[in-house]
C-alpha cells in the first residue's frame, strides 16, 4: 500500500502528475493518519506529520513520488438563498452568530442539514432547499487563510488603540 506523506494546497503541486484521486466528504478531509481509497479502488495510507484540513484540488505526495488529487465528495447540504443582498447578509449574520460552519458562494450559502436552522432561516425570509453538493465551509478569521493570530510572532497585544487611560 502506498503512503501519502505530504500535503500541498491546490495550485502548489504538479496536478498533471496526479496518479490517482480520493473523494472525501468534509469531515473526512481533516486528518493526519487514515486508510483512504482512491476512486479506482487502490488503498492508500494517509500518514502526515500533523492533521491537515484538505480541500478540493489539493495534492498528496506519496512516499514513492507519485501524487494523489483530493476531491470534495458531494454530501447532503442545505442551500440558502435570499431575494436581496441585505437579506443574504442578515441570514449570514444569524448563521455566524450560531457559529454554524457555512460555505459562502455567489448567490447562496451552504450549511449542513439542520431542521432548526432551516426553520429559522425560512422565518427570516430565506429560501432553504435540500441538495447534495461538495461542502467546503469557510475556515474562519484565524484559520490560516487570512491573518495569522499565533502568539509566536513577537509582538504585544497590549495596544493603545487610541483609548485614553486614567
Amino acid at each position: 500500500m502506498r503512503s501519502a506523506i505530504e500535503h500541498r494546497p491546490a495550485g502548489h503541486w504538479p496536478h498533471e502528475d496526479a496518479a490517482g484521486r480520493v473523494s472525501l466528504a468534509f469531515d473526512d478531509r481533516h486528518r493526519r493518519r487514515i486508510r483512504l481509497e482512491t476512486t479506482a479502488g487502490e488503498a492508500i495510507l494517509l500518514d502526515l506529520p500533523k492533521a491537515v484540513a484538505m480541500a478540493e484540488g489539493d495534492g498528496l505526495r506519496c512516499a514513492d513520488g507519485t501524487w494523489v488529487e483530493v476531491a470534495a465528495r458531494p454530501e447532503p447540504v442545505l442551500r440558502i438563498t435570499a431575494a436581496t443582498p441585505e437579506l443574504a447578509a442578515r441570514l449570514a449574520w444569524h448563521l455566524g452568530n450560531r457559529h454554524t460552519p457555512a460555505e459562502i458562494r455567489a448567490g447562496e450559502i451552504l450549511i449542513r442539514p439542520d431542521h432548526v436552522l432551516a426553520d429559522m432561516l425560512r422565518s427570516l425570509g430565506g429560501s432553504v432547499t435540500e441538495t447534495v453538493a461538495p461542502f467546503q465551509p469557510e475556515g474562519g478569521a484565524y484559520s490560516g487563510q487570512g491573518h495569522d493570530h499565533s502568539h509566536g510572532h513577537g509582538h504585544s497585544h497590549e495596544h493603545d488603540h487610541g483609548h485614553k487611560h486614567p
